[in-house]
């Protein structure tokens, strides 16, 4: 899963997987390993459904519960407002805008 992560994040392509029960498509930012020690990808999700209904929205998924992975051949043209490099929600970054 990390390389094709670190994959859309060097591309700056779209990323697609369900997550907690949801269809997402979703701008990768950050993947590393959280303050709380699990694996984690720090996005912007673009589209789809959300337990908390904001969408669009910053979101930090754990890695364990993404399903179906899939690198998409779309792309974002730039980091999101907000975004900043050196994510302090992650004590370890393997990859990042």
């Amino acid at each position: 899963m990390n390389n094709t992560i670190c994959q859309a994040i060097q591309e700056m392509k779209l990323l697609t997987f369900n997550y907690n029960g949801h269809h997402r498509t979703v701008e990768p930012h950050a993947y590393g390993i959280s303050t709380a020690g699990n694996e984690c990808l720090r996005c912007y999700q673009v589209s789809g459904g959300s337990s908390s209904g904001k969408v669009p929205d910053w979101k930090m998924m754990t890695t364990d519960n993404i399903i179906g992975l899939s690198l998409s051949q779309d792309k974002f043209s730039s980091p999101r407002n907000g975004y900043k490099k050196g994510d302090k929600g992650m004590s370890t970054i393997f990859c990042e805008l």
